[in-house]
């Protein structure tokens, strides 16, 4: 069985950090193009029950995705799979829920806090949703298909930003955070039953 490239002891103080760090970097960021991360956080119960009903159309995707047996999804679930399974079967799901959401609260801030609406300023609503959108795509490319994939997720959480009556990066905070919980339980899954089936 191939070595896993990410240490399990490790990783989930590393994921922590390194996400957490993202925060400093929108700050920064946020400093030098004159945008408040936090300018549009808004804590209210439709705000709320907004993120956690537009977590369900990507979560049936992702499962639905999980089925075909496209060659392309193959390489990217035993990718995730060889990568994230044996880290993720250390630790609790409370630890999963953790790290789940120190991402969606730092990658909003940095990219839907950040990112979009500096490109908004100079470029324009659509320009600044679809370029913030190509880099949030870059840095999570493993693959091409997956590149296409996290930025299609992040123009429906860019479009999620002004869901409703006015912007609040609340919304895209719990869908992504809500998201990657998921995906963390799904590959999770997927692992320890591959786990089974070799023993």
């Amino acid at each position: 069985m191939n070595e896993p490239t990410i240490k399990p002891d490790t990783f989930f103080k590393t994921a922590c950090y390194f996400e957490s760090s993202l925060i400093l970097v929108a700050i920064i960021l946020g400093w030098i193009a004159d945008v408040d991360p936090f300018a549009h956080l808004d804590f209210n119960e439709r705000v709320i029950f907004n993120g956690i009903l537009g977590t369900l159309p990507l979560c049936i995707i992702f499962i639905a995705l999980n089925q075909v047996q496209l060659v392309e999804l193959q390489k990217i679930r035993k990718v995730l799979q060889d990568t994230l399974g044996p880290s993720l079967a250390q630790h609790h799901w409370t630890d999963l829920f953790v790290l789940a959401a120190i991402a969606g609260i730092s990658e909003e801030i940095l990219f839907r806090g950040v990112i979009q609406p500096w490109l908004e300023n100079s470029w324009g609503m659509m320009a600044g949703l679809l370029v913030s959108s190509l880099i949030f795509g870059l840095v999570h490319a493993i693959t091409l298909l997956y590149f296409i994939m996290a930025t299609a997720v992040s123009i429906y959480l860019g479009l999620y930003l002004d869901y409703g009556s006015t912007r609040n990066l609340l919304t895209p905070i719990i869908i992504h955070g809500l998201y990657d919980f998921f995906a963390f339980m799904v590959i999770l899954h997927a692992y320890r039953l591959e786990q089974k089936k070799a023993e």
